[in-house]
């Protein structure tokens, strides 16, 4: 395969795992992404199919490219220091997979598995939106919700791997978390459920004729002003700013990245999670921290997962 743009030097491979999606991109967090691989995940078919693609797209990478060394964002659970996966509640058969060991076997040189939260986090604070700050907290709002805190320049590790999972961040005692809210299988169900019972209007109208992934309406529909769009939107919104308000209360990040497919909602968004957070946060602490949109977007992750195999690796450092 010839690449049709310039080398560049010490490339790194960049690997994002998630609920729908994986990527494979060669680049450095400095230069860009240079090379990209895309591919749907369904879920259905299980990691097995995963790893199918990454085999089969893995060698024409190596041969090209020649990286120094792999980064992976992997949505759910990891032991980051041995690359295992712990979980998965998205994609069946990742469970205990030796996710590290078998991609170095793979690829020959060394690898570095994070959580996909993490990694974004680390992309954003190294460079996106919160390059300059410190601490720096992204969320992600996806399939799942999942977060990350970046201080002093590294990933924030708890005594056990599970840190700075605001998704799981329970409601009450009934068993409700962030995600049974505001994820976007959430938005997607709650969406679909009104439109069944009866639901009228400009989302109800998109939905019935395109559905699935019902949440990707959401824009447009608040853009015309739909009344069914904005009660939507404030609801998801209003239950992450519960969450975040936990973080600023026990971090007090200098900035809050909201990221992940919901937030490509945009302006909306962030006006309606900054609205609700502001009076969650005691007096104390305000203002609240500064919240901004993700910069890198979808390459949230990718980025991060470069810039964790430059720093990992000891080749080049990403600061």
């Amino acid at each position: 395969m010839v690449s049709n743009v310039p080398q560049i030097d010490h490339p790194f491979l960049g690997i994002e795992i998630g609920g729908t999606k994986l990527q494979m991109v060669v680049g450095r967090h400095d230069t860009g992404i240079v090379h990209r691989r895309r591919f749907s995940v369904e879920a259905g078919r299980g990691a097995q199919s995963i790893r199918e693609n990454i085999v089969g797209a893995l060698p024409g990478i190596l041969s090209e490219w020649a990286p120094a060394a792999v980064g992976v964002g992997y949505g759910g659970p990891v032991n980051w220091r041995t690359g295992q996966i712990v979980k998965s509640y998205h994609v069946p058969g990742w469970h205990e997979f030796p996710l590290g060991d078998w991609l170095s076997g793979l690829a020959g040189i060394p690898v570095f598995v994070e959580n996909d939260g993490n990694t974004a986090a680390y992309g954003e604070a190294v460079a996106g939106a919160g390059r300059g700050a410190d601490p720096v907290f992204y969320t992600t709002i996806g399939s799942g919700v999942g977060g990350g805190l970046v201080h002093a320049g590294a990933i924030y590790h708890g005594y056990t791997g599970g840190e700075a999972e605001v998704g799981h961040l329970r409601f009450g005692t009934g068993g409700q978390i962030t995600e049974s809210f505001c994820s976007g299988w959430s938005i997607d169900r709650r969406i679909r459920e009104a439109v069944e019972a009866g639901g009228r209007g400009v989302l109800a109208e998109l939905v019935a004729g395109d559905p699935g992934n019902e949440a990707r309406h959401l824009g447009a529909a608040l853009a015309v002003g739909d009344a069914f769009a904005v009660q939507v939107l404030e609801e998801a919104a209003g239950q992450l700013a519960v969450a975040l308000s936990h973080v600023v209360h026990l971090f007090h990040p200098e900035v809050l990245i909201l990221g992940g497919g919901v937030s490509l909602i945009g302006e909306p968004w962030l006006s309606a999670v900054e609205r609700h957070l502001g009076v969650l946060v005691m007096d104390a602490f305000l203002p609240a921290p500064r919240l901004v949109l993700s910069a890198l977007r979808e390459d949230a992750v990718p980025v991060g997962a470069l810039a964790l195999a430059a720093q990992r690796s000891g080749c080049v450092s990403p600061n």
